[in-house]
C-alpha cells in the first residue's frame, strides 16, 4: 500500500482541488492497482476542510499541534501501521500530477526529493510578475537539483523508520528529515519528474515557509543584487 500524507490548517479554500488531484494520481495505470491511502491531518482546523476533504474521498484524522512536523508525523504514522510501504507527502494547497507517485516510484531511490512549479502568482498584484521572474532566475527545476520540499517528497517505509521520521518542527520539518535521510545512508533521487505545482499564497501559513519567503522577497524589494534565493538548496552529501 502507498501512503500520501497532507497536513492542513484552514484550507477550504484549496483542498477539494488538491484532494481531486491526489485521486486521480492514486489510480494511474502504472501503478497496476495497489492500494492508496489518501490521508489529510487536519491541524487544529475551524473550517470547512474536513468535511470537503472526506467528500472529495479522502481519509481525515485530527490533531491540535499547529506544527506541521507533527501533523506529518502523525500522518506517517498512522499509514505506516495500516501497511503502507511507501509514503508520499504533499500540501493542502497543491496540485500533483497524475504521474505524480509513478514517477517517485519508478526512481528505484530510498526517498524521493521533488521540484515544484507556481501556475498563477496573481495572488500577489502588480509584484506577480517580478516574483515570477525572480523566481525563476533564482530556482533550479531540473533533475539534480538540490531543493527540499514538504510539498513533494516520497519516502520509503523503512528508509523513513530508519531516519527517525519527521521531528516535531514548525518549519523545516522536510528539511530535518532529509538530513536524517542523509546521515543513514539513505539513496535520494533529486528529480523534477514528480510534478507539483503549488499555489503562490499571499497569506503565509508558517513562519520560514515558502508563502513567508515570497512576503520577504516582496519586502526586500525583489532585486536580485540583494535578495537570496526563493528556495535554500541543500548542501551535497
Amino acid at each position: 500500500m502507498i501512503g500520501v500524507v497532507v497536513p492542513a490548517h484552514d484550507e477550504e479554500a484549496h483542498i477539494a482541488d488538491t484532494v481531486a488531484c491526489l485521486r486521480a494520481a492514486s489510480v494511474h495505470p502504472a501503478l497496476q492497482g495497489e492500494a492508496v491511502q489518501l490521508l489529510i491531518v487536519l491541524d487544529s482546523c475551524s473550517d470547512a476542510t474536513g468535511a470537503i476533504a472526506r467528500w472529495q474521498g479522502a481519509r481525515t484524522i485530527a490533531v491540535s499541534a499547529r506544527n506541521v512536523g507533527q501533523a506529518r508525523a502523525a500522518g506517517a504514522q498512522q499509514l505506516l501501521d495500516e501497511g503502507a510501504r511507501w509514503l508520499a507527502f504533499t500540501d493542502a494547497d497543491t496540485h500533483v500530477s497524475p504521474d505524480w507517485l509513478v514517477r517517485q516510484l519508478e526512481l528505484g531511490a530510498d526517498a524521493v526529493c521533488g521540484s515544484i512549479g507556481v501556475d498563477d502568482w496573481s495572488v500577489h498584484g502588480h509584484h506577480a510578475e517580478s516574483l515570477r521572474a525572480h523566481f525563476a532566475r533564482t530556482y533550479t527545476d531540473a533533475d539534480g537539483h538540490r531543493h527540499i520540499h514538504g510539498a513533494n517528497l516520497g519516502v520509503s517505509a523503512a528508509a523513513y523508520v530508519r531516519a527517525g521520521g519527521f521531528r516535531a518542527l514548525a518549519c523545516s520539518e522536510d528539511v530535518a528529515l532529509v538530513e536524517a535521510l542523509q546521515a543513514s545512508g539513505a539513496r535520494i533521487a533529486w528529480s523534477a519528474a514528480p510534478r507539483v505545482s503549488t499555489s503562490a499564497r499571499a497569506d503565509a501559513r508558517a513562519r520560514g515557509g515558502f508563502g513567508d519567503t515570497l512576503l520577504a522577497v516582496i519586502a526586500a524589494g525583489l532585486s536580485a543584487a540583494v535578495v537570496p534565493p526563493l528556495i535554500t538548496e541543500a548542501p551535497a552529501p
